[in-house]
């Protein structure tokens, strides 16, 4: 059927070059000749006219229309699974914009021109320590950034989607604060700790490289701990070591030195639930040579 399409083209193009008269060149494209343009409009007639008559054929026929039903790909499970997960999120939301939102209205209008939060908080995108849920953030507390491990890459590794949030909430926002807050059980710490020397290409391994030398400093302080116990101990070592990261953004730097910033470390333990923060002690924090994260202010929420 296509090949008489493709023929009657040819042919028609073939008689179109000896009747030169019949055409002209216009922006190097040929007009076609009307009798060319019968001739294949009476082809693709054909064409529609027997396609028809075949998909009617297929309709028609029980057998073969029963063939293309099972073929189809079976998701109906997934789709009636996922439509129910959308209808618990409608029944949470609606119950959100009844005792939260219109309870509080001129709030979230105020909300609607502005914000002005006081803390910046890098969590890990781990879904059972979500940073709002945990410490209570209301909408307009807490600028928030997630992602796998609350890893803060140093100044010099180059532009990512943390240091994009840092500068908007330090520079525009000017938060008072910056909160790292790691967790137990986090598998991006697990994932630092089980890389091998040989390099395996992987988005994963190429960030959380970014804790090597929290990962380094464990192996030489918990050497004779059990695997997890290690990753314990980096979980916390890796906070420290963001906080370090911190400092070498100059505007963060800046803002702290003058008073202005304060930078925590925090780590939510989700097996009994318990919370430890702690600041970060500019003062004796060294930067150069062998650093060393000094901190203050500790506490232990249990």
């Amino acid at each position: 059927m296509a090949q008489a399409v493709f023929q009657s083209s040819y042919l028609s193009r073939s008689d179109f070059s000896k009747n030169s008269s019949k055409s002209s060149i216009i922006f190097g494209s040929q007009l076609r000749s009307p009798t060319m343009e019968k001739t294949q409009l009476r082809t693709l007639d054909s064409v529609k006219t027997k396609s028809t008559v075949r998909l009617k054929a297929v309709m028609e026929s029980p057998g073969l229309t029963q063939e293309v039903v099972e073929n189809e790909p079976k998701v109906g499970g997934v789709t009636n699974e996922a439509a129910n997960h959308f209808k618990e999120l409608k029944h949470r939301f609606l119950g959100f914009k009844k005792d939260k939102y219109l309870s509080n209205l001129e709030r979230y209008q105020q909300l609607s021109e502005a914000q002005y939060p006081k803390f910046m908080v890098i969590a890990c995108a781990d879904s059972r320590v979500c940073p709002s849920s945990v410490l209570g953030f209301q909408p307009g507390e807490a600028f928030v950034v997630r992602n796998v491990a609350n890893l803060v890459p140093p100044h010099e590794n180059g532009p990512t989607e943390t240091n994009a949030a840092l500068e908007f909430a330090v520079n525009s926002l000017e938060v008072e604060n910056i909160l790292v807050v790691g967790h137990s059980c986090c598998g991006g710490i697990k994932a630092l700790m089980s890389l091998q020397d040989e390099v395996i290409s992987s988005f994963i391994r190429s960030w959380v490289v970014v804790g090597s030398p929290a990962k380094s400093k464990t192996k030489a302080a918990a050497s004779n701990l059990n695997f997890d116990q290690q990753c314990k101990h980096c979980e916390k070592e890796s906070i420290n070591r963001s906080l370090m990261n911190l400092l070498s953004y100059p505007w963060i730097e800046e803002r702290v030195v003058r008073g202005k910033l304060s930078i925590h470390g925090g780590y939510y333990d989700f097996i009994d639930c318990t919370f430890e923060k702690w600041t970060l002690d500019y003062k004796g924090t060294t930067m150069h040579g062998d650093s060393e994260c000094s901190i203050k202010n500790r506490e232990f929420w249990t």
